[in-house]
């Protein structure tokens, strides 16, 4: 129990722990990202790091969860300015779609969903509300749109799941760096979807 109680005293914040996996990913890939070396990098032992995560699984869902906060910060900051709909949906799938090639947010994401085949209930419940954070964001700036006449009167909630899917889609082959398919070109792509698809006539 003591040594137990040491390890909680001694322990760096859960955030800086969180930060230095995002900042290994970035740096070195998600292969990289042992539990042994996330322990150097923030003077712990691999043991500490399981006590507090219990699992690597744990640790990665973690970290998606800490980096999708962050992201949610700077949505909502995009999503409130006081600008035409139609920007602000260009600056959400401007945060959407990865940096390019091995983006450390989309490399997480993709290493945790696969790990969602042998997830429990719990695990699968906090990576339906980040999903359901980012649809919920959509659904209110489409309905928004369509209220003030620069969207088409689709359902929000429809037209959201088809865009969504859209993105990830797009978004999986710019990260894994499929050829032929850079951040510009998907970009154009669902620029041009959004104004064959939801933009009003005239708008």
């Amino acid at each position: 129990m003591a040594g137990a109680a040491r390890a909680r005293k001694n322990a760096p914040p859960r955030e800086e722990v969180l930060a230095a996996a995002m900042g290994m990913i970035a740096e070195r890939g998600l292969e990289k990202l042992t539990m042994a070396a996330l322990g150097r990098a923030v003077g712990m032992s691999s043991g500490h790091l399981l006590y507090y995560f219990h699992s690597k699984d744990e640790l990665l869902l973690q970290a998606l969860e800490w980096s999708e906060g962050r992201l949610g910060v700077e949505r909502g900051r995009l999503l409130l300015r006081g600008v035409p709909a139609r920007e602000r949906l260009d600056a959400y799938v401007d945060l959407y779609v990865p940096d390019g090639h091995r983006d450390p947010h989309w490399t997480l994401w993709l290493e945790v969903w696969n790990r969602s085949q042998n997830a429990d209930d719990n695990a699968r419940d906090r990576q339906a509300a980040i999903e359901g954070a980012w649809h919920r964001d959509l659904v209110a700036l489409i309905a928004e749109g369509i209220s003030r006449g620069e969207f088409r009167p689709v359902d929000a909630d429809r037209f959201a799941a088809r865009l969504r899917a859209l993105l990830d889609g797009f978004s999986i082959h710019v990260a894994v760096g499929l050829r032929g398919t850079d951040r510009e070109q998907i970009m154009t792509h669902v620029r041009e979807f959004i104004a064959d698809a939801l933009l009003a006539p005239g708008a």
